[in-house]
């Protein structure tokens, strides 16, 4: 059997050169390869390439390379969560392309199989297509995206065995599969080593012949960033929690719905076992229970897209992120209840950028806008400024055209019924007068 060489840090960090692409694994800072990270962060290795789905957190990971000055280019799909990120690339000092989660995860699995690309729905209509050709399959617009491979990749598992097979630990597999199979050198860090024959075949999810290195490193709650730890305090307003409250009443018992950050997430919180909802996260969970009471983290448990450490609940599953994606676009999906910052009346949705502002990252939602199954969107009815954020044309960046189904805002419920926006309930406390005069956008009503 295969042997798989292991080396120090310092030996795995002088493999990279000048210029290389570099894959790096990791969602936030779970499953990341922090200390090969920040072992390439010593040297004096620049002009790289750096494809992740977010490049770290500040001064931790990947971050600490775009600190240092070695990122020439980032390619990912969400550099919010590292504001030094953002503003390197809004000042101009460092090139960037966004793709969105999902479309990143099947580059990098297209790139890894020796397929040269793929069409998919995923960013069709957006600015993110603008360029690149598209065409029209089973009646559906869809965008060509190449596959996606680099010189060297970094990617981090729990446990490896001389022969280089890998198993990773709940939430950590995220893309880590895939950028083992999409390198011309691939570096595993891994928390422990075994000799051959120590893992039972079939919990091997990594072949050792996509593996040329092993380095050994030991993970601490000061690599885990954000994610270290869960804070039990939560301040939420009546009328956020009413939005919650009336999403809740959309989900059926066997549904697998998704939520995302920010209003969605409170719907979690209100989901009970008798509800038999299934919640799926896109960094690669089916099942998502509620966090953990005692406060841990990302070392003790799987987290969520939000970068939140969850619990499992009985029955649960763990996957890579393109096999969660999969699920998205091919309509495994019953639901997903995402945020918004426009919504118009041809039911297109912009929930991703907003011109000038330190927002930089398309995650998941391009994929779950127009992947779901029915799409649910939870926002306030009306921006700080008091304009209105339903409206005739989204002025905003797109995230997908024609996909809304329900708008649930602190004010209203809307529908789109025969492709019409329709207002089918007033929210507590509201009154139709008070929708009228806040909403910019022609609507019917039909209220009950």
């Amino acid at each position: 059997m295969k042997k798989t060489p292991q080396i120090s840090l310092e030996e795995a960090a002088k493999l990279v050169k000048n210029g290389d692409v570099l894959l790096q694994g990791g969602f936030g800072m779970t499953g990341n390869p922090v200390h090969l990270m920040h072992a390439l962060a010593k040297t004096d290795t620049k002009d790289l390439t750096f494809i992740g789905n977010n490049v770290g957190e500040p001064g931790l990971g990947g971050g600490l390379l775009l600190r240092n000055g070695q990122i020439k280019k980032m390619i990912g799909s969400f550099f919010t969560s590292n504001p030094e990120a953002v503003k390197a690339a809004q000042e101009g000092k460092v090139e960037y392309e966004l793709i969105p989660q999902g479309t990143l995860a099947e580059a990098l699995r297209a790139g890894g199989a020796g397929i040269g690309g793929f069409f998919t729905p995923t960013a069709a209509g957006t600015v993110i297509a603008e360029g690149k050709e598209t065409k029209i399959l089973k009646g559906v617009q869809q965008v060509f995206v190449e596959g996606i491979r680099g010189n060297i990749a970094f990617i981090r598992a729990w446990k490896a065995d001389t022969a280089g097979n890998l198993v990773y630990r709940m939430t950590e597999q995220n893309f880590n599969r895939a950028m083992a199979t999409a390198a011309d050198l691939v570096i595993a860090e891994v928390e422990e080593i075994v000799p051959e024959g120590s893992i039972d075949p079939n919990e091997i999810h990594t072949p050792g012949c996509f593996v040329d290195y092993l380095v050994q490193a030991t993970l601490h709650l000061d690599d885990l960033g954000s994610s270290a730890s869960v804070s039990s305090s939560k301040k939420v307003s009546e009328s956020r929690m009413n939005m919650a409250k009336r999403a809740l009443q959309e989900l059926q018992k066997g549904d697998v719905v998704n939520l995302g950050i920010g209003i969605p997430t409170l719907v979690a919180d209100l989901i009970t076992p008798e509800h038999g909802i299934i919640l799926h996260t896109e960094n690669g969970m089916l099942g998502v229970g509620p966090a953990p009471k005692d406060g841990g983290g990302a070392l003790d448990y799987p987290v969520n897209a939000g970068k939140i450490p969850v619990t499992a609940l009985p029955g649960s599953s763990y996957f890579d992120s393109t096999e969660s994606f999969a699920m998205i676009r091919g309509k495994h999906i019953d639901v997903a209840v995402m945020g918004g910052l426009e919504v118009d009346e041809s039911a297109n949705l912009a929930n991703w950028a907003v011109p000038g502002k330190p927002l930089l990252g398309v995650g998941g939602a391009m994929d779950l806008a127009s992947g779901a199954k029915k799409l649910i969107i939870t926002m306030t009815h009306t921006n700080k400024d008091g304009s209105s954020k339903i409206v005739p044309t989204c002025k905003l960046p797109l995230t997908a055209i024609e996909s809304i189904d329900m708008v649930i805002t602190d004010l209203a419920v809307f529908k789109y019924i025969d492709g019409q926006l329709t207002l089918t309930e007033v929210m507590p406390g509201a009154t139709l007068e008070e929708i009228k005069q806040k909403t910019e956008a022609h609507f019917i009503e039909k209220l009950s």
